[in-house]
């Protein structure tokens, strides 16, 4: 009988059944993962939910929040929802999922939908006939009078604002008079839940960063590139339809970078910028890429870079290597000083000290990632340092296991460029340990060549 036919909806039998893939699939080091069907995807995802949920009551009460309401509009939805109920389809016009502190009862959790769902009773009391939401939002309320009530609304990121206008109006007029008076951001609350990674989940990103790293790399080899012919759009074309073909989404558009001699590199945001997609690759030209994919609502974000060999050419010049070795001792300094308890801050201002006493030109802008692509928690981030806000978003702690994109750069001058400026730009997925940060895969220290 197949592996997959021995699958039931027991979550540990599915991740069983992942590390066993897992084993098998990497066998072979450049064979591509083999990622499961849609619906083991949501029997896994939902054996990491129960997990999730036991966080939700310490959490709320770390925070003083008394109700925490998340509420999803139908083909609006909100970015929480498949982190707090089951990864399903909500189609009920308002559905809402209540969290209540009921004191000594523990965690209450009750679940409004427009249509009745068989997995939600795992997880939520829910009714085979829906009740009316308001008449349900007025009796919770009425029944534990919560001081607090937290709320997607008051933050400056997305995933913590995402409450609309109207279902805002709609749950103070459902409460009644005086409830609008306990509505809080639950910024903090949701914060925690989303930068905290669970052990579970380990293998599944694993395997995700391992897809990311070989699409990315056969994206910059001769299997797609061609000097003279492959242009920027050809290249994102093909990491599109490699998407497809593998079943994985993005959160963002794939992005190639040219660097050329004796070509002024354009900027954008204090960036390199980005080529435009008429550019034909060429002999001679440092590529970068910047690729990341989405699969089991979770995130990929990888930067690498690539050399295009001139005719006699076995290698990247010297330059171009010492280049590149810069980035790598940026890596060292950001990776070793990172520890659990320390502070974006700490973490940033000690590597670029360090980097300032190498003598290396750099730029650091890692960030959280996970659940979201940019995701929620402590940066180490040259922009915090500049707006002089070290003592908010660049004074968060790191928590042990927590998921962060080392993103970052350094500016070389190559001799066999006539000087010129070389950029090395890098991002490698990587989670936190008692003795610093530790890559999923391996960082790239030499370029990739393209014939």
């Amino acid at each position: 009988m197949k592996l997959a036919q021995k699958v039931r909806k027991s979550p540990a039998t599915v991740l069983l059944a992942i590390f066993v893939c897992s084993l098998l699939v990497h066998a072979k080091d450049d064979q591509l993962p083999k990622l499961l069907p849609w619906s083991q995807q949501i029997a896994v995802r939902e054996g990491w939910l129960e997990k999730r949920h036991t966080m939700i009551l310490p959490l709320m009460r770390k925070y003083g929040i008394n109700m925490w309401i998340v509420v999803n509009e139908e083909f609006h939805n909100d970015p929480l929802t498949e982190y707090v109920a089951p990864p399903r389809v909500y189609t009920g016009n308002r559905d809402i999922f209540i969290f209540i502190d009921a004191g000594d009862a523990g965690l209450r959790k009750v679940a409004v939908t427009g249509y009745a769902e068989e997995n939600l009773k795992r997880f939520f009391e829910t009714s085979d006939d829906p009740h009316p939401p308001a008449e349900t939002l007025k009796a919770l309320y009425d029944q534990y009078k919560p001081a607090k009530i937290g709320l997607s609304i008051g933050a400056n990121r997305g995933v913590e604002r995402s409450l609309t206008h109207d279902t805002y109006n709609f749950l103070a007029e459902s409460m009644g008079p005086g409830s609008a008076d306990h509505f809080v951001p639950a910024k903090d609350l949701i914060e925690d839940y989303l930068d905290t990674r669970i052990p579970e989940e380990f293998d599944t990103y694993t395997t995700m960063v391992r897809l990311t790293e070989i699409l990315t790399h056969r994206a910059l080899s001769n299997e797609v590139v061609h000097p003279g012919k492959t242009t920027v759009g050809d290249i994102r074309r093909w990491l599109y339809d490699q998407m497809g073909a593998n079943d994985v989404g993005t959160w963002f558009q794939p992005d190639i970078r040219v660097q050329r001699k004796g070509t002024t590199n354009n900027t954008s945001r204090g960036f390199l910028a980005v080529a435009s997609e008429n550019v034909v690759i060429q002999s001679g030209d440092v590529l970068h890429i910047d690729f990341g994919i989405t699969y089991m609502g979770l995130n990929t974000d990888w930067q690498k870079m690539a050399y295009v060999l001139r005719p006699g050419e076995k290698d990247a010049p010297p330059g171009l290597k010492a280049a590149l070795k810069n980035t790598n001792r940026l890596q060292d300094a950001v990776t070793s000083i990172a520890r659990p308890g320390k502070t974006g801050g700490e973490v940033y201002e000690a590597a670029m000290a360090e980097m300032q006493k190498q003598g290396i030109e750099a730029k650091i802008y890692s960030h959280p990632i996970g659940n979201q692509g940019h995701g929620l928690g402590p940066s180490i981030d040259y922009r915090a340092a500049q707006r002089k806000d070290m003592a908010t978003t660049a004074a968060k702690t790191f928590r042990p296991g927590c998921y962060t994109s080392i993103e970052l750069n350094t500016a070389t001058a190559v001799p066999e460029w006539d000087n010129q400026k070389v950029f090395i730009m890098m991002e490698d997925d990587a989670y936190l340990t008692n003795d610093g940060y530790k890559f999923f895969r391996p960082r790239q220290e030499a370029f990739y060549l393209i014939k």
